[in-house]
């Protein structure tokens, strides 16, 4: 059976949702739940940005984990300053995680026009920021952001991030759809070919559900050879979500044969979906996937003759 890693931010790009706030509790109270589901990382938020997620890792430290990593999220450093003096990066350290998830542009039109920075700083950055955080000895993973449009843009300079990173020491490359417009085939085919170009590398997914997709895009990553998926329970966060994971997770569990979870926690999926909407203060989805009542309910008469016979 064939491992892939589970990496949940429900508590910093899900909290990103309209109509989402997590107090500090809420979100010790969620990571401790996907802690005994068994997640292999938990992103708890954004160090440095506010003092919610300050508060939250400073909280963090006296909790201990059994099965997930707490993963602090940040970028790469600011143009024209030193990794040492980027607040940024500080911050990550003084949030005493073992594990640090940075994005960098792998778009060339946002290093331009976002950074406003030119294409060579913005690798410097990239490089720069992973070799220090390694050289703390801590575990990174690069969030490759807006990869795949940069890709169909410049294909040669989303190589050149890729590489830079692998050469900084990242662990694993995460690619992100980060504007969530790809359908299954454009993932596919970007992530086979980048997959081909950088072998022995471990590869990530982060995907986003603007166009519906962005379970299938996941499922099809995981199936080109991307050992990390990222995701949110019940798909919650930004604009019209992220990669729901109570979706893939039993998909490709039990559809493909790959280890997610136990088998065991599996039968709590649709127990943790419900948590999380409760506090969230979301109305559970009874259509949903897996985990919604009405996935294993049947109206039409023949639908329910079948399964009386069957039973």
């Amino acid at each position: 059976m064939r491992r892939v890693f589970i990496y949940d931010t429900t508590l910093r790009d899900g909290s990103q949702g309209a109509g989402i706030s997590f107090t500090i509790e809420d979100k010790i109270k969620i990571v401790k739940a996907l802690d005994s589901f068994g997640v292999s990382y938990i992103e708890g938020g954004y160090p440095g940005a506010n003092p919610k997620d300050d508060l939250f890792f400073e909280q963090m430290k006296k909790v201990e984990l059994k099965n997930a990593k707490l993963t602090a999220f940040g970028s790469t450093r600011r143009k024209d300053i030193s990794v040492e003096k980027d607040e940024v990066l500080k911050a990550i350290l003084k949030s005493s995680v073992k594990t640090a998830c940075i994005f960098g542009k792998s778009w060339d039109l946002h290093v331009k026009q976002a950074l406003k920075t030119t294409n060579e700083e913005n690798l410097k950055m990239i490089y720069e920021s992973i070799s220090f955080l390694k050289s703390k000895k801590l575990e990174v993973i690069f969030d490759a952001e807006h990869y795949f449009d940069g890709y169909k843009s410049n294909k040669i300079y989303a190589f050149e991030v890729v590489g830079r990173a692998i050469a900084a020491g990242a662990d694993v490359i995460c690619l992100c759809e980060t504007n969530g417009g790809m359908l299954p085939s454009d993932i596919g085919t970007i992530v086979k070919k980048t997959i081909a170009a950088f072998p022995a590398v471990k590869f990530g997914i982060h995907t986003h559900n603007d166009s519906d997709c962005a379970v299938a895009n996941s499922i099809v990553a995981a199936e080109e050879g991307c050992l990390l998926i990222q995701g949110t329970i019940n798909g919650i966060g930004e604009r019209c979500g992220n990669a729901n994971l109570c979706s893939i997770i039993p998909a490709l569990q039990i559809k493909r044969s790959y280890e997610c979870v136990s088998n065991k926690n599996l039968k709590k999926l649709s127990e943790i979906s419900r948590y999380v909407s409760e506090i969230s203060n979301l109305i559970p989805n009874d259509s949903e996937p897996y985990v919604g009542k009405n996935a294993f309910a049947h109206k039409a008469g023949v639908h329910v003759s079948a399964i009386t016979k069957r039973s």
